[in-house]
């Protein structure tokens, strides 16, 4: 009997890991070996509000994984102790944090993760950390499209502009010719 409430609570483990996978944007699975208490503290606050850092035990996590939906997550990744940060919010800064802890501190090793349902490798998710900040990537955007828009207002109203220049230019020529005969 004694043994029931551990599957219980293996199983209400594996119910909360297998949602965080649902509803995160990205998980990156790290092994934490080494990392004092303080500096998973500091590891966890590093990543913002937007993401979750779990210790999991790796049967649990990979159980969790494949009732999620999650395919191709190497059995390498599941193997020494795992941590995984679940990421709600902007990948990229996640990504980012994970790779700058991971290097104030080398005992932590980003093993790989899961983005959109993908599996990725250590260096995808380093090259997630790479690319620019969701924010900058839409201001780049919205400036690129503020140009074009200002180029295209520029090229109609070029017609609108030359008309009313040629309409003034024949009234002063009129002017020119109506004072020439008086």
């Amino acid at each position: 009997m004694a043994d029931k409430p551990v599957r219980a609570d293996k199983a209400s483990a594996v119910a909360e890991l297998t949602d965080h996978f649902r509803a995160s944007a990205a998980t990156v699975l790290t092994e934490y070996r080494g990392l004092t208490v303080k500096e998973l503290t500091e590891l966890r606050r590093s990543l913002g509000s937007e993401a979750k850092y779990a210790v999991a035990k790796n049967t649990l996590a990979k159980r969790a994984a494949a009732d999620a939906g999650i395919e191709g997550l190497d059995d390498a990744l599941f193997t020494g102790p795992t941590a995984l940060a679940f990421v709600r919010g902007d990948v990229v800064e996640a990504a980012k944090g994970l790779r700058a802890f991971a290097k104030a501190h080398p005992v932590l090793v980003i093993k790989g993760g899961v983005f959109e349902g993908k599996a990725l490798t250590a260096d995808e998710v380093n090259k997630l950390a790479d690319l620019e900040s969701r924010e900058v990537l839409l201001a780049k955007l919205a400036g690129a499209m503020k140009a074009n828009l200002s180029k295209a207002a520029a090229t109609f109203q070029a017609p609108l502009t030359k008309t009313v220049r040629t309409v003034e230019a024949l009234r002063a020529q009129r002017e020119q010719a109506g004072s020439a005969e008086a």
